[in-house]
């Protein structure tokens, strides 16, 4: 038995289109802050005749076990083992909604597993291992500031994340903004598969990443949080526009997500430093000072149609706490 805990982490720098879908190979790279306010807690535990999965306490639907018994089925082969596990997962993040439900999912359920089965990983193959469930999930294997790189190999090797050092003095908190409640309608994954595949400007998105990559990553390095948002918002919105032109058009926005990215705006010009982002959902995710969060949460909060604000700061690596 192995029990294990990751974070969710929200890319600042998105990725968004595969190179191999099978692989779970990004078309580009990315870069994200891990977060402290949302987790899952996953124990997987050997035994039984099938692989059981447990979610919230309510056994999971079908085809939710089919696709993680498929993911164990990897590990067993890594780890020369047979065994049925009975996994059971506790979801301390709102499920298909844009906050990265996904990413601390697989990711507790890889290093829980992988212990569980006798594997002892290193970081950047935990990374690889997590990946294969979800392509962000192998940012949640890191805390803070983490760069995920695309890699070239067809096996995908060299497809992993990596920590990227935060500067000291560089004391930041992302607030994230609901802007509904439920799953959203359409999945990332049907969503940038039918980006990639009918996009004009899909092709425009993979070309200018790398540059955005760059800009961001000396952002921090020079502690500017200015640069660093713009980099930020300029890469969620030419995501989302490579979404909008898609056939059908595709779009996560609601009514409230817009009035809250317009009064982040609304903030910048009376000047308080403040960027906006947002992943496959409705919920918009503010990057500010620390010193600013709370006050900024507050605001926020009153326009109609919000459902809460939580505000995180960055977030520790994945650990196990038991196994």
């Amino acid at each position: 038995m192995a029990r294990a805990i990751a974070h969710t982490n929200i890319a600042l720098v998105k990725y968004w289109g595969k190179r191999d879908a099978a692989l779970n190979l990004p078309a580009t790279g990315s870069l994200s802050l891990t977060l402290d306010g949302f987790y899952t807690d996953t124990t997987v535990t050997l035994g039984g005749e099938t692989d059981r999965l447990t979610l919230d306490g309510t056994a999971a639907s079908d085809a939710e076990t089919a696709r993680v018994s498929r993911y164990l089925d990897l590990v067993r082969d890594l780890a020369g083992r047979t065994e049925r596990a009975q996994i059971e997962s506790e979801n301390h993040v709102p499920t298909a909604a844009g906050l990265a439900s996904s990413a601390s999912g697989f990711c507790a359920l890889a290093l829980a597993a992988s212990s569980a089965y006798g594997l002892d990983l290193d970081p950047r193959a935990l990374s690889v291992l997590a990946r294969r469930g979800s392509g962000s999930a192998a940012r949640s294997v890191f805390g803070g500031f983490v760069r995920m790189d695309k890699g070239v190999r067809d096996d995908g090797e060299d497809c992993a994340a990596s920590p990227i050092a935060t500067p000291a003095g560089f004391d930041l908190c992302l607030l994230v903004v609901r802007c509904a409640t439920g799953r959203k309608k359409v999945g990332s994954t049907v969503g940038m598969n039918s980006t990639e595949q009918t996009s004009p400007y899909f092709p425009a998105w993979v070309e200018t990443h790398d540059a955005d990559m760059r800009a961001a990553e000396a952002a921090i390095a020079a502690r500017d949080l200015d640069a660093l948002g713009a980099t930020m918002e300029h890469s969620t919105l030419k995501m989302h526009a490579s979404a909008l032109a898609a056939q059908p058009g595709l779009w996560y926005f609601r009514p409230v997500t817009l009035a809250v990215m317009d009064a982040v705006r609304a903030l910048r010009e009376e000047g308080v430093t403040a960027y906006f982002t947002m992943d496959a959902g409705p919920h918009v995710k503010v990057l500010c000072r620390a010193e600013d969060g709370e006050g900024i949460a507050d605001r926020l909060s009153q326009i109609e149609g919000t459902r809460g604000v939580s505000v995180c700061r960055p977030g520790p690596a994945a650990r196990l706490v038991d196994g």
